[in-house]
């Protein structure tokens, strides 16, 4: 029995923890950022439903609404800048394609962040264990790209059912094309995210604010050059522009300028490149290494 003057026991720091386990051998384990992503497929499981209807259900509804309406009323192709002429939906489904992969990173790449960091903390129950942080943070792009992957592959099976891609011997680079451009658009967002101690309304206005205009104003509806030149800017810096035209490149065979595609690759990769280390770091930092 001990008596009110023995001091409580001091508890472990986290950094302690670290380097208790180090000592015993426990290094950063191999798989490790396996682990943390298929704790965040599981995680799907809580709303597997609307990842099904959301990847089946909203490319019917966009392509039925464009096949069977919205192509109807528009007489003739549509003709780009680099004049290449196609039907209305051929146009238009590889931009759906690419949205729905950044779409799917603006939401796996937000909120489920702030869950790991703020709310529930997995992300620290993580890091005392022999996972890195920096395996935590390719875990989370790993688990988050399977998903995405689910995205724009369920979109390309129904853009081909709708004649959408009558290139078909590159058609189906598509999908790697939508998983760049998520990875364009999300690894910022992640590193963001991870930057974040306090969640007021921060990803409501990435959405309403970032988003929405590149998806308005990136050549998704109709060319860039439909628009005035003070606003093609938008569509210039935005990686939904990019990957659209590499999109449209592979799916129907649209002649640009090579010198153009090599621009499209090396800014999607450099987004996606630059952004993943940044969010590396930032959970590196966050979490105390």
């Amino acid at each position: 029995m001990t008596d009110a003057t023995t001091p409580a026991l001091a508890q472990p720091t986290l950094d302690q923890l670290r380097a208790e386990a180090l000592a015993h051998g426990r290094k950063p384990r191999r798989r490790g950022s396996l682990y943390v992503a298929e704790h965040v497929v599981r995680a799907m499981r809580a709303y597997g439903w609307t990842i099904i209807i959301g990847a089946l259900g909203q490319p019917i509804l966009y392509l039925l609404g464009l096949a069977v309406g919205l192509a109807s009323l528009i007489a003739g192709n549509v003709t780009d800048a680099w004049g290449n002429s196609v039907g209305y939906l051929t146009f238009v489904a590889p931009a759906l394609l690419m949205t729905a992969g950044i779409q799917v990173a603006s939401e796996e790449f937000s909120y489920p962040v702030m869950d790991g960091f703020k709310w529930r903390r997995f992300y620290y129950g993580f890091s005392a264990s022999p996972i890195s942080p920096a395996q935590i943070a390719t875990g989370v792009t790993l688990g988050a790209s399977a998903r995405i992957l689910v995205a724009v592959g369920g979109y390309f099976v129904f853009i081909v059912l709708f004649q959408a891609v009558p290139y078909g011997g590159t058609g189906w680079l598509a999908i790697p094309v939508g998983l760049l451009a998520a990875w364009a658009f999300g690894m910022p967002l992640l590193a963001y995210a991870a930057s974040i101690t306090n969640e007021m309304g921060q990803f409501a206005l990435v959405q309403r604010f970032v988003f929405m205009p590149m998806f308005l104003f990136s050549g998704t509806f109709y060319p860039l050059t439909a628009l005035p030149v003070w606003l093609q800017w938008i569509g210039w810096i935005s990686p939904l522009w990019h990957a659209t035209e590499l999109g449209r490149v592979v799916t129907y065979g649209a002649h640009e300028p090579v010198w153009l595609t090599i621009i499209h690759v090396v800014y999607l990769g450099a987004l996606a490149l630059g952004g993943y280390l940044i969010a590396r770091r930032r959970f590196e930092r966050r979490l105390g290494e």
